[in-house]
């Protein structure tokens, strides 16, 4: 007998015992077996599991357990990243808390130690939490982007790319971490606002004739600045191009150059070029051939290339002296406070600076080349396909990929220097030392590169070397490429266009066939989750309040959310009431002896409520079958809800209760094999979204062999969808759901009983509702069914299916007063439309409030929209009653 509920927290880690000792998240040993793979967007090792994760994993296993169920050779490949710098941030926490030690006190050799350390007793947290969400990964294939098979492939892929001139060492801007002394990718750029200035400098014209004035926010920049822009068409500036100004403070002369950069409308319409401090000055002293001046060291504090008044200065406190010289030389022209953005490292929390510095690069130009055309001519597709403009727009402007990072925690770059500074590139230190030997004709004493490889670059490279390439393995040769990657939209470029990029150039082949951009998650009134809001969702204690399959079901179904997913613990516990209403008719069913015999035909069915349960089945299974395919996760779950809840438990069952009560024997066993022959498909359809709840119910409502999680995907015949017997119930249900809602929009006591007066119908829908007059009277809570053309006085009409109703209601309400009532009701709506509308056409107000409050706004003018339709359908049916 089923417990009277079902209990997550006991039967969740049992069922994923059992899934995974059954060997079932295995791909099955089948070479006739259709390969379906997934590579899973590998997970810091130092993380654990957020909100995003749970969406993102919860798509992806919904979509890896329709596959399986349907007989492919489905591969679920999990593993980790090794997050060079977080990883390396955690450690290096740790040593300072136990005792203030360095990991330069330590040296590399022990401490890298150290972090494979932690990593062994610390870095499998996020693979255990996704175990908790019901994530059925192949865990005897999970790999680490630092393991040997990766590893090899780094070296071999970096080896290689510079051999054919793709991989080079260059002098370029970076975005620098100061207190991390690293560069970092634009990913780990956080912009914040800030309070700030502009100061306003002159520059005094060398010849003495005059000064042109310059706006900065960073006036510690000046100090490496070594030309000032005009725009080509600003005639103020015309006479002066060519000329030069003598920088302050430094006291050397730099040119006055025309470019395109510079904007009349702004400010003064000059600007200072600092080549080696901002990004878009860079571009400008490229193309002017200026000089390259860097004025900070490693930690962001002013180096030998300024004046000695600010060498060894931090770089905020050499702004004040900066802006205090100018001040005292009488060229401050002025101070404008502003707020504006400053990139932030995201995990140091400092500002973080554009560097002058020698990085190695790839040359992403030419390996975008592939990648563009292989989305462009659809062995690549992106779904929704809006996100392909994202994609190309950042391919076709993409720059050169700094790649090396000053860690010591990731591959360390494979490039060693001989004592003249010759670099030789090789896999391995004794084929750099080969390399040496022939190029000096003689040992001679090599030093390694000290620094590691971006993390993004091993994570490129994730759909094949997780498959064991550079060896041509049986998994490579089976599930390469992979079919869909599931993944945010934030990191398209960071790391789908990157895998696009590598995947092409050492396979020849796409790494996935579809890439499926999820949206983010936000709290319900749409603001971005943040600790300091104190509005995180933290999916494992959601899962322990509501269990996996809530949290599952919640994030399947909100999915289709454009680009953010409002999400809140009110939805979260209605789904659960979902798994609560599909254990309760396992109950009733059990209850009611409805067990499947071995012989049972569901297509043989005569019941006229069985062949439209058995065409309502069939329709279901195609359009969730339809919509999993097309990675329409929500459109899925939209159908299961309604079919489970609405058209089984509300409806099925309900009308069946008559059926099963009666004396008809034969209808009778029709019922109950067709009830539980209609759950166990249930059971099917449901289990990627729900799989705890719907594996335990696969085990406890009949006697079956295997499980769920490994048991076929229905496949059933359009044959058996029975229009007649659709058309037919479709005017039962229709009669009594409209019916109800009449009712309970006239407040209709539940204890009146009046009759169901048929107005009009035609003869077979007559047939119909004379056939079903019991069960109609019975959901309905009416005396019964009469067919009076005329209505009668005090009679409520309505229409369903074509049939015109009316319910004789007089008697038990006051018809003046509920008027009354529905009139005050749509005046209350009328108001707050007028006043929502009045909002949302004001300019200023879209302009100015925060986006989650004119998203809300919409969506309560929607509202009140529709309820006052209601009301006013309401009010007029009154108002024909007389």
């Amino acid at each position: 007998m089923l417990d009277k509920a079902f209990d997550p927290s006991s039967a969740e880690p049992r069922l994923y015992r059992l899934w995974e000792e059954s060997g079932a998240f295995a791909p099955v040993d089948d070479a006739a077996a259709r390969p379906f793979s997934i590579a899973i967007p590998p997970p810091n090792v130092t993380g654990s599991l957020h909100i995003g994760h749970a969406l993102n994993n919860t798509l992806q296993d919904v979509l890896i357990r329709f596959q399986r169920m349907r007989g492919a050779a489905a591969l679920w490949l999990p593993g980790t990243d090794h997050a060079g710098i977080a990883t390396q941030m955690v450690v290096e926490r740790q040593l300072a808390a136990a005792g203030n030690i360095g990991r330069r006190d330590m040296g590399r050799e022990a401490f890298v130690e150290r972090v494979w350390q932690w990593k062994a007793e610390s870095g499998g947290t996020i693979s255990r939490q996704l175990r908790r969400l019901g994530a059925s990964c192949d865990w005897s294939r999970e790999r680490f982007t630092l393991d040997e098979g990766l590893s090899n492939a780094v070296r071999k892929v970096f080896v290689t790319l510079h051999r054919q001139k793709l991989i080079y060492r260059d002098k370029r801007l970076v975005n620098w971490d100061p207190q991390f002394q690293t560069a970092i990718s634009d990913l780990e750029v956080e912009q914040r606002e800030v309070d700030g200035c502009y100061w306003h400098f002159a520059y005094p014209l060398e010849d003495g004739s005059g000064e042109i004035v310059v706006a900065t926010t960073r006036p510690e920049t000046m100090l490496a600045d070594t030309a000032v822009a005009v725009h080509p068409g600003d005639e103020r500036y015309a006479h002066l191009v060519g000329k030069c100004v003598r920088l302050p403070i430094v006291g050397r002369p730099i040119p006055i150059i025309a470019d395109d950069y510079a904007d009349p409308e702004k400010g003064s319409g000059a600007v200072k070029i600092t080549p080696a401090h901002d990004f878009n000055d860079f571009k400008v002293g490229q193309r002017h051939h200026l000089p390259m001046i860097n004025v900070l060291d490693p930690q962001a504090r002013i180096n030998d290339n300024a004046p000695a008044a600010f060498r060894g200065l931090d770089r905020f406190e050499a702004r004040k002296k900066v802006v205090a010289e100018f001040d005292t030389l009488g060229l401050l022209r002025g101070v404008e406070p502003v707020r504006h953005a400053v990139p932030h490292g995201d995990r140091s929390g400092v500002v973080v600076e554009p560097y002058l510095t020698d990085q190695w690069y790839v040359d992403a130009k030419t390996l975008a080349g592939p990648a563009i055309a292989a989305v462009e001519d659809g062995r690549t597709v992106f779904e929704p396909r809006h996100w392909e403009k994202t994609y190309f727009e950042w391919m076709r402007n993409i720059e050169p990929w700094c790649i090396s990072r000053q860690l010591w925690w990731g591959h360390r770059i494979p490039a060693w220097y001989g004592p003249d500074g010759h670099i030789f590139v090789a896999e391995t230190d004794a084929e750099a030392t080969a390399a040496a030997r022939e190029h000096y004709g003689r040992d001679e004493p090599l030093r390694q590169d000290e620094d590691v490889l971006d993390t993004w670059f091993s994570s490129a490279l994730w759909p094949f070397s997780t498959l064991g390439w550079p060896e041509k393995t049986g998994d490579l040769e089976r599930f390469y490429p992979t079919h869909t990657l599931i993944t945010g939209f934030d990191i398209i470029f960071f790391w789908v266009a990157r895998m696009m990029m590598m995947g092409l150039h050492f396979t020849g082949k796409a790494p996935f066939r579809r890439v499926f951009i999820n949206a983010l998650i936000r709290d319900a009134q749409g603001a971005k989750m943040s600790k300091s809001k104190g509005n995180v969702m933290d999916p494992l204690e959601l899962v322990d309040a509501y269990g996996a399959d809530a949290l599952r079901f919640t994030m399947t179904a909100m999915s289709g959310q454009a680009r953010d997913i409002r999400l809140s613990t009110a939805r979260i516990e209605g789904y659960r009431n979902f798994g609560t209403k599909l254990w309760n008719a396992a109950r009733f069913c059990e209850i009611n002896g409805c067990v499947q015999p071995a012989a049972f035909d569901p297509g043989a069915a005569r019941e006229q409520v069985n062949r439209w349960i058995l065409g309502e089945t069939v329709k279901t299974a195609r359009e969730v079958t339809e919509a999993l395919d097309a990675c329409a996760f929500d459109a899925a779950a939209g159908t299961l809800y309604r079919f489970i809840w609405n058209v089984y438990c509300d409806w099925y069952l309900e009308l069946s209760k008559p059926v099963l009560q009666g004396t008809d024997e034969f209808a009778k066993a029709e019922t109950r094999a067709m009830a539980a022959w209609v759950l166990e498909t249930i059971l099917k359809l449901l289990h990627p979204v729900m799989p705890f709840v719907t594996e335990e119910l696969w085990d406890k409502t009949a006697d079956r062999t295997g499980l769920l999680i490994t048991a076929p995907w229905p496949d059933l015949p359009d044959s058996w969808v029975d229009e007649a017997a659709a058309r037919d119930m479709a005017l039962v249900v229709g009669a009594i759901a409209t019916g109800r809602a009449v009712r309970s929009e006239l407040n209709v006591p539940l204890s009146a009983r009046p009759p169901l007066i048929v107005s009009h119908a035609d003869a077979g829908q007559r047939q119909v509702l004379q056939t079903n007059e019991a069960v109609i009277a019975q959901m309905l809570r009416v005396s019964g069914v009469t067919f009076d053309a005329a209505g009668g006085a005090g009679a409520v009409p309505y229409v369903a299916e074509g049939v015109a109703f009316a319910l004789p209601v007089a008697a038990f309400i006051d018809l003046a007063v509920e008027r009354a009532r529905l009139a005050k009701e749509i005046a209350g709506h009328a108001g707050d439309i007028e006043r929502t509308s009045k909002k949302l056409a004001n300019a200023d107000f879209l302009a100015r409030a925060p986006e989650e409050v004119v998203e809300e706004s919409r969506e309560r003018l929607a509202e009140s929209r529709g309820t006052r339709e209601r009301l006013e359908a309401a009010l007029a049916r009154l108002e024909a009653a007389g």
